[in-house]
C-alpha cells in the first residue's frame, strides 16, 4: 500500500524520559489520521521530528515512499509538509499577509510587494473557504481567525501534507464546526492531515484512521468507522473511562461570591461587561455558559484581580475585593485557574517546582524573612506532581518542557491545594486527555462537596452540562438566562447563549 507519510521505528529521548519508543505511524494519501493519546504520551514530539524540529535517535522518515532526512522545518517545507502549531507562531503587531508570507515574500526590486502578498493571500483564502481578511492585524482578530492564519502560512509554502496540533483546543464550539468542514475542504483538494486531538467525538466526525500513544509506545492503529469513543478512551488511557462525571445533589449554603451590576471594559476601552449581577454559593458549581466574546474573560479577569472595573461590586463573604490587587484577591481566598495557562498560570522559564507555589512562596514554610526554603518548596511540589499524576522527569524541570496538559495539571494542583473558598475554573480541562478530564471533574466536585464554591467557565458544553449545578448563561455582558442542567439541553443552551432566547431574567 502507498502511504504519504511513514515513520518507522522512531525513538526520541530527552535527559530523563525517552519520548518515543520505537513508534510507528503510516499516513495515506487523502485521508484525515487521528493520533491519540493521553498528556505527555509523546504525540507532538513525534510531529515535531516529522517537522524536523527534534532530530531522532533511531528510526526512518519516508515521504511519498522515499526515504528523507528532516533536518530542519525548511526541509518539512520542501516536503510538502506543514504544521500548525498548537500555541500559534505568530507576531502580533503585523497584519495578516505579513505573517503569512513571513520569509517567503514576494519581492518588487528590493523591497517587499505587499500589493501581491495581499492579493495572492486572497485568492488562496477563499479557494478554501478560509476568508480571512489580509489587512486585519493579528492582534485584532479572533482566536478563530488566527488558526485560520496558520493554515493559510502552511498552504502558501505548497504544503499537502499538514499537521494539525490540538487545533480545537481553543476554538468556540461554532468555530470548531467551521474547522471541522475546513480540513474536509483540505482533503477534498487533494490533501492529507495529521490530526493531534483528546477529542473523541471530533476523531469519530472527521477522521478515517486513528493512531493510539501510550507513554511513549505505538498501541496500533484502527479504522474510525470500526470503532468508537469507549474502545478509543480505553486504548489511549490503558482502562475504561467515565464519561459520565458521577456527584450527588448540590447541597448549597451561603452566598461566597455576590456580584452587583457590575461593568468591565476589556484592553481596547469597550465595555464587555454591562451591569452583570451573579452569586456563586458555598457547595455548587456555576457554570458560565456563552460564545466566547460576550465578556466571560473580562468577568473572570476582574474578579481574580487581573482587570479593574469601572462600576458595581464583587464581593466574597461580607468582604468588598473589587478592584483589589490579585495578591490580596488571592488571599481573601479565591483560587484562579486562568484560560491562558501561558500568559496568567505559569513562569515557562521557572522550574515547575517553582510555579507550585507561586502564590504562596513569600509565606512560610517557603520562605521566612526574605530568604527561601527551596528544601520545603521542592517537597511540597513532588507531592502535588505524584497526587495530580502531572508527568515530569523532576520538579526542577523548566516549565514550558511539560506537555500543554501537564502544565494544566500542575496549575489546577497547586490551585486547590490552597483550600481556597471560592475557586474560579476558566477552561480547566483545555488541552487535556480523557482520563486527566476524568480526574480533574472528580477533583472539582470534591471541592465542591467540602463546601467550596466554584465558579466554571467552559466553552465545553459537555462539561458545563456535565459538571455544573446551575447554569449562568451570559450574552452580550450580562446574564441573561439561569438554569438547571437537568431541566434543559444543548439546543436550548445554544439558543440562549445566542441571544435567542431568554428563559429568565437576572441572576438568582
Amino acid at each position: 500500500m502507498d502511504y504519504v507519510i511513514e515513520m518507522l521505528n522512531i525513538r526520541k529521548e530527552f535527559p530523563g524520559i525517552v519520548a518515543n519508543n520505537n513508534v510507528n505511524l503510516q499516513v495515506k494519501e487523502g485521508e484525515i489520521h487521528a493520533l491519540l493519546g493521553e498528556n505527555g504520551a509523546g504525540k507532538s514530539t513525534l510531529m515535531n521530528v516529522l517537522f524536523g524540529l527534534y532530530q531522532p535517535e533511531k528510526g526512518e522518515i519516508k515521504v511519498r515512499g522515499e526515504k528523507v532526512s528532516v533536518s530542519d522545518p525548511n526541509v518539512a517545507n520542501q516536503l510538502g509538509i506543514g504544521m500548525v502549531h498548537q500555541h500559534f507562531m505568530l507576531v502580533d503587531t503585523f497584519t495578516v499577509t505579513e505573517n503569512i508570507v513571513l520569509g517567503s515574500e514576494p519581492r518588487k526590486g528590493v523591497t517587499v510587494d505587499i500589493k501581491k502578498a495581499e492579493k495572492e493571500v486572497s485568492e488562496l483564502s477563499k479557494r478554501y473557504g478560509l476568508n480571512v481578511d489580509p489587512k486585519a492585524k493579528v492582534r485584532d482578530i479572533s482566536v478563530g481567525m488566527q488558526q485560520r492564519v496558520e493554515i493559510l502560512k502552511t498552504l502558501y509554502r505548497g504544503a499537502d501534507i499538514l499537521i494539525f496540533d490540538e487545533p480545537t483546543a481553543v476554538l468556540t464550539p461554532q468555530e470548531i464546526k467551521e474547522l471541522i468542514n475546513i480540513m474536509k475542504s483540505l482533503v477534498s483538494e487533494g490533501k492529507s492531515i495529521i490530526l493531534i486531538t483528546h477529542k473523541l467525538k471530533e476523531i469519530m466526525q472527521v477522521c478515517d484512521r486513528c493512531t493510539v500513544i501510550r507513554k511513549g509506545e505505538g498501541i496500533g492503529t484502527v479504522d474510525v468507522s470500526g470503532t468508537n469513543p469507549d474502545e478509543l478512551a480505553s486504548l489511549m488511557v490503558g482502562r475504561e473511562v467515565n464519561f459520565k462525571t458521577e456527584k450527588n445533589p448540590a447541597e448549597p449554603k451561603e452566598t461566597y461570591l455576590s456580584i452587583h451590576d457590575l461593568y468591565v471594559k476589556d484592553s481596547r476601552n469597550v465595555e464587555m461587561v454591562k451591569g452583570l449581577n451573579l452569586n456563586v454559593r458555598a457547595g455548587e458549581i456555576v457554570g458560565i455558559a456563552g460564545i466566547d466574546g460576550n465578556g466571560q474573560s473580562e468577568l473572570i479577569e476582574a474578579i481574580a484581580g487581573l482587570r479593574k472595573s469601572q462600576a458595581g461590586t464583587i464581593t466574597l463573604h461580607d468582604n468588598v475585593i473589587t478592584n483589589l490587587s490579585t495578591r490580596k484577591v488571592t488571599r481573601a481566598g479565591v483560587s484562579h485557574i486562568p484560560q491562558d495557562r501561558h500568559k496568567y498560570g505559569l513562569v515557562l522559564d521557572f522550574p515547575i517546582g517553582d510555579n507550585m507555589v507561586l502564590q504562596t512562596y513569600y509565606q512560610q514554610p517557603f520562605s521566612k524573612k526574605g530568604v527561601m526554603n527551596f528544601k520545603n518548596i521542592y517537597e511540597k511540589a513532588k507531592a502535588l506532581i505524584k497526587e495530580f499524576d502531572v508527568r515530569t522527569p523532576n520538579e526542577l524541570t523548566k516549565a514550558r518542557a511539560l506537555s500543554g496538559g501537564n502544565q494544566q495539571k500542575a496549575i489546577i494542583g497547586r490551585e486547590i491545594d490552597r483550600s481556597p473558598d471560592l475557586i474560579i475554573a476558566a477552561q480547566p480541562t483545555r488541552g487535556l486527555d480523557v482520563g486527566a478530564i476524568e480526574f480533574i471533574h472528580r477533583k472539582l466536585i470534591g471541592e465542591r462537596d467540602k463546601g467550596r464554591a466554584v465558579l466554571l467557565l467552559s466553552f465545553e458544553l459537555d462539561e458545563i452540562m456535565n459538571l455544573s449545578d446551575r447554569i449562568a448563561v451570559m450574552f452580550d455582558g450580562q446574564i441573561i438566562a439561569e438554569v438547571k442542567p437537568e431541566e434543559t439541553n444543548e439546543q436550548e443552551l445554544g439558543l440562549l447563549m445566542a441571544g435567542n432566547k431568554v428563559k429568565k431574567e437576572g441572576a438568582e
